[in-house]
């Protein structure tokens, strides 16, 4: 199969089976991001257990991802795509089933073991598919993201049925639609022939794929699968929980360290650290996104669900015609200028005042947050690809992963602190008795509903107006992590610069790939 030849029908076909497992993904995503609202008011979550539910639907990608791009080359993309089906239809069900927090947070661990398979077999395949033109094909996959998100999203508000506080009476309903692009996913891609990776038709080891993100790269991985599996299997009255997890890490590490006794490539160590900032920039904001929004709508009888249909909208349009756009611009140049976008929508979003305004913010934004995936993923398959599988999705793995872990309960916690530090100023009795913490370690006052539900009419309107302030305040801090990450890919631009200007790694694999059958 020719790496070369963008226009044969078997590749085509393939790509596209692989852009309908992408908006699967978007699916599960969508219904998390509508129904977090109604889950809260069901089954009495707090706010941070609301980023926890939306973190669960991200982190597991991680671990998936990483593991199966260890072994995909040996077990076939072909099984790995059967485990993904399983996870989603097993997702669909425990959402559907969900008596409370355990089932909403275990199904959403589920299916996005499930997302993190999906891009494990994606990703790779496109790059070696058009090892030639990586970024432009990986942008227009990626647009299979924000496409499923804007189906999904209007297909939810249609069927959805909200009433007046916003909830979703048939929220049992969107749960099982997510299962409509898995089987068409299913029908369209079991049985295929996928083509052998450029890392392995250039004859490069397992060992040398793994020395490419190294030491330092593991290292990243597991310590953040460690700290959240440690706060989701240790109880926090634990007094060895620390040194359970460290342990953990030790042997987890020390194996890997003593095989591929390498530290890795430096940038890429620095890319994974970037990713972190990136991915809740993007996913993290947008899991949010409607309930940062609610204050702004209040007054209005539309969704805020509009806002993340909207710049997934722009996204998806402007990755379908991606070839342009990277055609002038070396992904570094792209991801520098969409960070410093990024940053003024996301600010702007917080301090929008009007109904306009918002969706003058969210354009900003979604214009952009679209080239930050598909970009990274890009840059990364063209100067690593001796790490063939493996580099490619560990970033994308980490970024799933730091959101889940870090970024979407963070946005959490942000709200949370405000709040209380404003309750505690205005000297309303509504805090639990007892602090909450954030990732184990930093204190926060938390809302008791308890008291909330018995506070006079004059002090509930104290409060509503206190978590509109915390949600804006929230959107204005998340301004920080685009600004960050624009100086970070500052640094690689002058680098590059200072040695002659960027140029993409290529690897000798001959003229003809191999099928793998599934």
């Amino acid at each position: 199969m020719s790496t070369e030849n963008e226009s044969n029908g078997k590749n085509m076909f393939l790509f596209w089976g692989c852009f309908v497992a992408l908006i699967a993904t978007a699916f599960g995503f969508q219904a998390r991001f509508f129904l977090v609202g109604t889950w809260q008011d069901l089954f009495q979550l707090t706010e941070t257990q609301k980023g926890e539910i939306i973190g669960a639907g991200l982190w597991p990608f991680a671990i998936s991802i990483i593991l199966f791009s260890l072994v995909i080359d040996k077990i076939g993309y072909g099984k790995a795509m059967i485990f993904a089906f399983v996870c989603h239809v097993i997702q669909a069900l425990m959402l559907w089933f969900a008596n409370g927090y355990g089932m909403l947070y275990w199904g959403s661990i589920i299916g996005a073991l499930g997302n993190g398979t999906i891009e494990a077999v994606i990703n790779p395949v496109v790059a070696t598919m058009f090892a030639k033109k990586k970024t432009k094909w990986l942008a227009i996959l990626h647009a299979g993201w924000p496409g499923g998100l804007v189906i999904a999203g209007l297909l939810f508000m249609v069927v959805g049925s909200a009433n007046d506080a916003g909830n979703y009476q048939n929220w049992q309903l969107l749960a099982a639609l997510t299962l409509l692009p898995v089987i068409v996913y299913a029908v369209m891609l079991f049985k295929k022939e996928f083509p052998v990776n450029e890392r392995v038709k250039a004859g490069i080891s397992f060992k040398e794929m793994l020395q490419e993100p190294g030491i330092l790269g593991w290292a990243v991985a597991v310590t953040l699968v460690v700290l959240e599996l440690g706060r989701v299997l240790i109880s926090p009255d634990n007094e060895s929980a620390t040194l359970i997890k460290i342990v953990a890490i030790v042997v987890l590490i020390v194996p890997y360290a003593l095989y591929v006794k390498a530290l890795g490539n430096l940038m890429y160590f620095f890319l994974l650290l970037v990713m972190t900032l990136l991915a809740t920039t993007e996913l993290g904001i947008d899991g949010w996104s409607r309930e940062l929004m609610e204050a702004s709508f209040k007054d209005s009888s539309l969704d805020p669900a509009l806002v993340l249909i909207y710049t997934s909208l722009i996204m998806m349009i402007l990755r379908f015609f991606a070839g342009p756009i990277t055609h002038k611009l070396p992904p570094l140049n792209l991801l520098a200028v969409s960070a410093l976008v990024a940053a003024i929508g996301v600010y702007a979003l917080g301090a929008a005042g009007t109904f306009g305004m918002i969706f003058v913010a969210a354009t900003i934004y979604g214009f952009g947050k679209t080239f930050f995936w598909p970009a990274t993923l890009g840059f990364v398959s063209e100067r690593f690809p001796r790490g063939g599988a493996m580099t490619i999705n560990m970033i994308a793995g980490i970024g799933m992963l730091s959101v889940g872990t870090i970024g979407a309960p963070w946005l959490g916690f942000v709200q949370d602190k405000n709040i209380g530090e404003q309750a505690q100023e205005a000297n309303l009795d509504v805090l639990q008795a007892e602090e909450q913490k954030f990732v184990g370690l930093i204190s926060y006052p938390a809302i008791d509903d308890a008291k909330q539900q018995s506070l006079s009419e004059e002090d509930k309107k104290k409060l509503s107006d206190m978590q509109g302030s915390a949600k804006n305040n929230a959107l204005k801090t998340a301004a920080s992590l685009p600004i960050a990450m624009l100086i970070c890919y500052l640094i690689l631009i002058f680098y590059f610069k200072s040695r002659g200007g960027y140029k993409p790694i290529e690897l000798d694999v001959g003229d003809d790939a191999e099928a793998q059958e599934s």
